[in-house]
């Protein structure tokens, strides 16, 4: 990833004023909650759920959930997810896992505006706030005898209250329901009376390394009611909390293998930021701007993840990443810009979200990848070089293959990727930071409701059109400041008002601010020219970039439904997908091609002319990138994945012809190589 600037806006006149971005840790009153002091102001504010709502190729995406696993997942896994979990009453699973899915399920119901989902949501709200005790303790209680399949055990554990403390704070963002407020408040008297003795890490050590998680709805109560204790809280909470920040910034994990869990990192990369807001040091911003510098040239792949199977490994593009990885980076980054309003963490959150997170689930959303590899040439039953094996099931495609968590984590993606396409601002105006269809409603100005639909393709075209009404029929315009994001990949972007252009004095890795008086009517169209682009990764290995897209090697798929035998049933599932070619996929490029000033000349980029609703896809790939590749004979299969190969190499002279080749957007794959070998 490239390092962008801190840097929070920059500003061009329209037809009106220029004024000054409202300086951080200043008081502000506005249409929504900002931050209450002594905490750092926000420079956004994240609105409320169902204010946003998605539309085209993101709106079939959610609705694929809704009837897939997310949509039933108390039936899919009801052994798990049925009426025995623990945090229905139950005497089953009283973990993570039921909280992990209502996590993602809360939000897509109240996106959707779907009953049904609704529904099977609120009976965990309701044993949740029933299950409170005098003292302010919720949750499951009781310790119970292993059974197969189920965690029984930890009951007591900060770990899982933290996911439904998540659950609860998005309940309150949907319904307004103020019970979440009281029940809250006594939960949070009781862990700053029980954590000096029973600290975060004292039944396991998941609570401690994702105290952020915590952290941050402690803020967010704070907010709300401006009890005093809760800072107190916060300070205690962070104390013991890993200490991200002296790692980042001291400490060599980063630059090892194995010396982290790859989810776990995940989750404490936004702590250091959600902790800023308390004690405003810089470190805290250094600390994860340094993480991603230092993870580019360690562990790092091309997608915005990392080497994690499931502890750190070098990113050697056979390795794997952990689907929960990608939901809870996600999420990281989505905390991260809202609090920063720094264009790095947008960048990021697209690039994890576009390349990521669509090939690891299937498109129907029925089943789910737990480890997923770069450079994947089979999806198969053989033991990879992965550092946590389960039984050689891990990227195999279906409901529990490899391990379950994921299957019960996976469904926060999408949803709060949409909650994080827009934001209220701090100066009383609208901010669109990340890109997708869709449409939100949102008080500017002084309350005044504005609706602004969003029109695009993106990340497969360059255009996104701005559409603004009132809700109001009365209203026809309104002065506000509206906020758009200029990736770091983009050099030259253009902005139209009604057909005509701006003069915009925009930068590269900035947010530019429009101040005027809206009309009614309005329509405004956002040109983010992509460029192509070639980098360098494992080895020296190169990658085929385009805005915020990662291209491989499209190569044929052939999918087979099987059966787990009987005796593995209950671990891993009833049936898996494999994938398999018969595609070659051995190939090199040449560095000759990858050099800036030629690479267009060598890589040929064709566009459909119309986006399909479900474009992740090998059918529907929108984009094609046409190139030569060099068949390396000496390359091949080793244990289900792409042999060991220099990726840099001078051996020698070529022994073959180079070929025509075709690339993809990587989230349209399930085989591919992306990172390839370089030929002088």
């Amino acid at each position: 990833m490239k390092t962008i600037g801190l840097t929070f806006l920059y500003l061009f006149t329209v037809t009106a004023m220029i004024t000054a971005a409202n300086p951080p840790g200043k008081n502000l009153s506005g249409n929504y909650l900002n931050n209450r002091a002594p905490l750092l102001t926000k420079p956004y504010m994240e609105l409320p759920i169902g204010s946003i709502k998605p539309s085209g190729w993101l709106e079939e995406q959610l609705n694929r959930m809704a009837t897939g696993m997310t949509g039933h997942m108390d039936t899919i896994y009801e052994q798990v997810m049925g009426p025995r979990n623990g945090w229905l009453g139950g005497d089953g699973d009283v973990w993570e896992r039921g909280p992990y899915w209502i996590d993602g399920l809360l939000p897509l119901a109240y996106i959707l505006e779907n009953k049904e989902l609704i529904d099977k949501v609120q009976p965990w709200i309701e044993w949740a706030l029933a299950s409170q005790k005098p003292n302010g303790y919720f949750g499951p209680d009781t310790d119970r005898p292993h059974e197969h399949g189920l965690q029984r055990g930890n009951s007591h554990d900060w770990w899982p209250k933290m996911v439904m403390l998540k659950v609860m704070q998005q309940y309150y963002s949907a319904t307004g329901d103020q019970r979440v407020i009281s029940f809250m408040t006594n939960y949070f008297r009781y862990q700053l009376q029980e954590l000096p003795n029973t600290p975060l890490g004292h039944w396991t050590f998941w609570g401690q390394q994702r105290g952020g998680d915590n952290l941050m709805v402690v803020y967010w109560l704070y907010n709300i009611t401006g009890d005093k204790f809760l800072l107190e809280l916060g300070e205690l909470i962070h104390k013991q909390t890993l200490d991200w920040t002296d790692i980042f910034l001291h400490q060599d994990h980063l630059k090892r293998q194995h010396s982290l869990h790859c989810v776990n990192l995940a989750q404490g990369f936004k702590e250091p930021v959600i902790y800023y807001q308390q004690n405003k040091d810089a470190k805290q911003i250094q600390a994860v701007k340094k993480a991603v510098k230092d993870m580019r040239t360690t562990i790092a792949f091309p997608t915005g993840l990392w080497a994690g199977d499931e502890l750190l490994r070098f990113g050697n593009p056979n390795l794997g990443s952990e689907l929960c990885t990608a939901v809870e980076m996600m999420f990281s980054l989505e905390k991260m810009l809202e609090i920063t309003g720094d264009v790095q963490w947008a960048d990021h959150l697209e690039r994890v979200t576009f390349n990521a997170l669509p090939t690891q689930i299937t498109d129907d959303f029925s089943a789910r990848q737990y480890y997923h590899q770069i450079n994947q040439i089979a999806v198969s039953r053989e033991w990879r070089d992965f550092v946590t094996p389960h039984e050689d099931t891990d990227n195999l495609h279906g409901i529990l293959c490899g391990y379950p968590c994921c299957t019960s984590n996976l469904h926060q993606g999408w949803p709060k990727f949409l909650q994080n396409l827009w934001y209220a601002t701090a100066d009383n105006g609208i901010a669109a930071l990340v890109y997708a269809p869709s449409k939100v409603k949102a008080k500017v100005a002084n309350g005044t409701e504005v609706s602004i639909t969003e029109e695009t393709a993106y990340p497969f075209e360059e255009t996104i059109h701005f559409n603004i009404s009132f809700t109001d029929r009365s209203v026809k315009k309104a002065f506000f400041p509206f906020h758009l994001r200029v990736p770091a990949w983009c050099k030259q972007p253009v902005v139209r008002l009604n057909g005509d252009v701006i003069p915009v004095d925009a930068y590269q890795g900035e947010i530019m601010r429009i101040n005027r008086e809206w009309q009614q009517g309005d329509k405004m169209t956002l040109e983010l020219p992509m460029h192509l682009e070639a980098t360098y990764w494992f080895d020296g290995a190169a990658v085929i970039e385009q805005g915020p897209l990662v291209y491989a090697l499209k190569m044929e798929e052939n999918w087979e439904k099987k059966a787990m035998e009987p005796e593995k049933v209950r671990e891993f599932g009833e049936w898996y997908y494999e994938v398999t070619s018969d595609s070659p996929w051995n190939f090199a490029l040449s560095s000759r091609q990858l050099r800036p000033e030629v690479i267009n000349d060598h890589f040929k980029v064709e566009k459909s002319p119309v986006v399909a609703n479900y474009p992740w896809t090998l059918e529907n790939a929108p984009v094609t990138i046409k190139a030569k590749g060099r068949p390396i004979p000496t390359w091949k299969e080793y244990r289900g994945s792409a042999g060991s190969v220099p990726y840099f190499t001078q051996q020698g002279p070529d022994t073959t012809e180079e070929v025509e080749i075709e690339l993809i957007p990587f989230g349209c794959t399930t085989l591919r190589i992306t990172e390839f070998p370089i030929r002088n």
